[in-house]
């Protein structure tokens, strides 16, 4: 049973949903087009670990710090392959040039990782969070903007979704020993 002052202080300061944050269905279907908007980046950005390998990028030059340009991890057939699937990606969902920018954002934003992380005297595979997990993102929104700028709405939404999204996928990519470290 509830005391009078209990029930006085309800009446006074009553419990109310306001200012909880409610997802709704529409939130929920907006997430799920943001997502699929840029699918293609997130393909390009995977199809390197699947088709990767081979002669490197950068084929074993230095910077001016005398550090690789890129890295060994940095593949000509990775950086290809990620074009060619988010472009066929952006082809399926009837927007080839989204799709051919996405891909080209996404691998360049990667690159552009790669290159600070060397600039930083971090090897290939080392982690510097933030910049591993948005980087080809980043790359991806900064392409695509050319011709199909994306919301506002959909630019925060995207960034923060694929902190998670990145995290999962190369953990479960990790389990299935796709890569050999989980980041």
């Amino acid at each position: 049973m509830i005391s009078l002052e209990s029930r006085l202080i309800l009446e006074e300061y009553p419990i109310t949903l306001e200012g909880v944050m409610m997802i709704s269905m529409d939130d929920v279907l907006f997430v799920a087009r943001t997502i699929y908007f840029f699918l293609a980046a997130y393909l390009a950005n995977a199809a390197p670990v699947l088709c990767g390998g081979g002669a490197p990028l950068d084929g074993g030059r230095t910077f001016l710090d005398h550090r690789p340009l890129l890295g060994s991890h940095k593949t000509v057939r990775g950086t290809l392959s990620g074009i060619v699937v988010g472009s066929l990606t952006g082809l399926i969902q009837g927007d080839p040039l989204r799709g051919f920018l996405l891909s080209c954002g996404a691998v360049g934003g990667d690159l552009l990782t790669s290159f600070v992380k060397r600039r930083l005297n971090l090897k290939p595979g080392a982690p510097l969070p933030v910049f591993d997990q948005l980087g080809f993102i980043l790359g991806a929104i900064a392409l695509v903007s050319l011709v199909s700028p994306p919301s506002r709405e959909m630019i925060i939404t995207i960034l923060v979704a694929t902190l998670p999204i990145h995290f999962l996928s190369n953990l479960f990519a990790f389990l299935l020993k796709i890569k050999e470290k989980p980041w």
